[in-house]
């Protein structure tokens, strides 16, 4: 997946489509994580990007760069399909890496405390390394 493809991945959007993806991501995030955990080693940073995408106090540039990861995060079918085991989360990383990048000192302890608290109560949704103080 070459950077010109994730950069129009992760353009932030107007307000109408990140409120869309927020819908979207609001309601197909937790599954697909649950469905991910054992294929996405930085579960902990996902969830803490989810926490901060939907917060408001985020600046709404930020918002639209995560909202349009996690969005691709949870579609099944996209550059390489989620059900191929294995393999099929790589490039939903990929993305989410470059999300994080770009917008690196955006997501907030509180956020991570979140994400920290979530993790915990649900271990099955966490994968090995996720939950480890970064």
């Amino acid at each position: 997946m070459d950077d010109v493809k994730i950069g129009e991945i992760l353009l932030p959007g107007d307000e109408d489509t990140q409120t869309r993806r927020e819908k979207q991501v609001r309601a197909k995030f937790w599954p697909t994580l649950k469905r991910a955990a054992r294929y996405v080693p930085f579960s902990r940073d996902l969830v803490a990007s989810y926490y901060c995408a939907v917060d408001p106090k985020t600046p709404m540039r930020v918002r639209g760069i995560l909202l349009a990861a996690l969005a691709y995060f949870i579609l099944p079918f996209d550059f390489l399909p989620d059900v191929l085991v294995g393999v099929g989360f790589t490039d939903d990383m990929a993305v989410i890496a470059a999300a994080l990048k770009m917008i690196q000192g955006h997501i907030a302890d509180r956020h991570y405390d979140a994400a920290d608290r979530v993790l915990a109560d649900n271990p099955d949704i966490q994968a090995p390394e996720a939950g480890k103080k970064a």
